[in-house]
């Protein structure tokens, strides 16, 4: 049955019987036929078919979430079975919300490579709240994602602290101050931050509500790296964490404000969704602790 799950799936991704049929080296009839004895078994229809586009309808869309989590879940047994006699090596896709994914990961997958090179990862970078729901759902094996997580979530180690900085273009007026700054204060400058469902935006908020605080005018951008930018340019101040601006403050580009009871804190969490690990998965998870406690 996984072959057939396989074929609707890629029938799906593809949204064309020919182009699913090229990748999956089949005839494209045999791969109408997949899907024919797929639709007989499950007593429904699951795709709309015209001569320009297939596309799910309402059941194949319930067939189409499951598929992708029976698949990944025959995978990981897979994988374990291989891992029992085999060397480490193998896939792992690997999560990771943006902070971490864009300026921690790739010193961690380059060490890991350095020592395992048959391991292959693959990585997805999205917000914290997208990472959680690919796990969950089995479409990755691992996430790292930055700021809380609901109690409810299994699989949940705190693995790092984050500390987390108010930074201002080197030229403003608040890096001048002699005295530290009161948050409060703060609330006339115009905040540049991530989009909701981001770590570092629940980092904000949660700061803002903490100081009973609520800053008159946010400018919301879905890069790290543009804040950074505008930051720069003087567009207005952010809370960033330490990780992300390491070369900026080296160059001087940009600066921490001294504010009252900062660099304000956060944490780094893993989560998986199996209690079977492969030997690839376990390593890396090795790997990334040993590098953050360096």
């Amino acid at each position: 049955m996984d072959q057939y799950l396989k074929v609707f799936v890629k029938v799906v991704e593809k949204g064309n019987f020919s182009k699913a049929a090229e990748e999956l080296h089949m005839t494209q009839p045999a791969v109408s036929q997949y899907i024919k004895v797929l639709e007989e078994t499950a007593g429904a229809r699951l795709l709309e078919r015209s001569n320009k586009f297939v596309r799910m309808n309402k059941t194949g869309e319930i067939v189409y979430h499951h598929a992708k989590e029976i698949l990944a879940l025959y995978a990981n047994m897979q994988y374990l079975v291989d891992d029992l006699t085999n060397n480490t090596s193998g896939p792992i896709a690997i999560g990771a919300s943006y902070t971490f994914g864009e300026y921690i990961l790739p010193h961690i997958i380059a060490r890991l490579q350095a020592q395992y090179p048959l391991i292959t990862p693959t990585v997805v970078i999205h917000n914290t709240k997208e990472i959680i729901e690919l796990v969950q759902s089995y479409q990755l094996d691992i996430g790292i994602v930055e700021g809380g997580i609901p109690q409810k979530i299994p699989g949940v180690e705190v693995v790092a602290e984050d500390k987390m900085a108010v930074v201002a273009s080197s030229s403003h007026p608040l890096l001048k101050k002699a005295e530290e700054v009161n948050f409060r204060d703060l609330g006339h400058e115009t905040w540049i931050l991530r989009e909701k469902g981001s770590g570092t935006r629940e980092a904000a908020d949660y700061l803002f509500e903490q100081m009973k605080f609520t800053p008159k005018k946010i400018m919301e951008f879905g890069s790290t790296q543009v804040i950074k930018e505008s930051v720069e340019a003087g567009l207005g101040i952010s809370l960033l964490s330490h990780w992300a601006i390491k070369k900026e403050l080296r160059h001087g580009y940009i600066g921490m404000v001294d504010v009252s009871g900062s660099p304000f804190k956060r944490n780094f969490s893993i989560l998986t969704h199996s209690p079977y690990q492969t030997k690839a998965l376990s390593t890396f998870i090795e790997t990334l602790k040993e590098y953050l406690e360096e």
